[in-house]
């Protein structure tokens, strides 16, 4: 096998397991399943990953690769002001969390307090992750705060911190209740911490 075809099957088998993650948990989910489900020999994964700590730090990985990919098109490249473009993205999250599309669910909450205690590598990789995630936000606070949709006085890396954690959080409970109110009451705070009003 080539190494571009080794790439794709590996690839392949990072994109068949993400929604089976996302619905089963790290720990939830045994290697058989995602190879059947990928059409894999059983015998072929330790020759794309080497243990199945490697294939979840390959996972995180492509999975922060991809999201901070949609968070430079979110919150810097598409149109409007810096503080149109950061509620899209809470918009965004807010439509994403409650909607019944597993796939389309974070990564991050799903496997974040599991993998932390069973993989010191894993945890690096969703520290990392999260720590880009919040200076891409802090960034689009400080563009806001460049063409005025922002206020000036709002500490741009505190407030996305801040931010990111609350919805974090959010998602979590919404989890739990299931019922949309965790993700309101972040929408509301997020506001308030913008200093926006309902109509921005």
């Amino acid at each position: 096998m080539n190494a571009t075809s080794a790439a794709e099957m590996r690839q392949h088998i990072l994109d068949t397991a993400k929604p089976i993650m996302l619905r089963k948990g790290f720990t939830g989910v045994g290697l058989n399943e995602i190879l059947a489900t990928a059409g894999i020999p059983k015998g072929s994964f330790y020759h794309y990953f080497g243990s199945k700590e490697v294939f979840g730090e390959a996972l995180l990985n492509a999975y922060f690769a991809d999201y901070l990919d949609y968070l430079d098109q979110l919150l810097v490249r598409d149109s409007g002001t810096g503080a149109q473009r950061l509620m899209r993205y809470w918009a965004d999250w807010q439509a994403m969390q409650a909607g019944d599309t597993p796939d389309r669910k974070c990564l991050v909450v799903k496997l974040g307090a599991e993998v932390c205690d069973l993989s010191e590598a894993m945890r690096a990789v969703l520290e990392r992750g999260t720590a880009q995630i919040v200076e891409r936000l802090a960034r689009c606070i400080e563009a806001g705060q460049g063409d005025g949709s922002l206020d000036a006085g709002i500490e741009p890396h505190t407030t996305a911190a801040t931010l990111y954690e609350l919805w974090l959080g959010a998602t979590l409970l919404e989890k739990i209740r299931r019922d949309g109110r965790p993700l309101d009451v972040a929408m509301t705070a997020t506001r308030q911490l913008l200093g926006l009003d309902a109509t921005s």
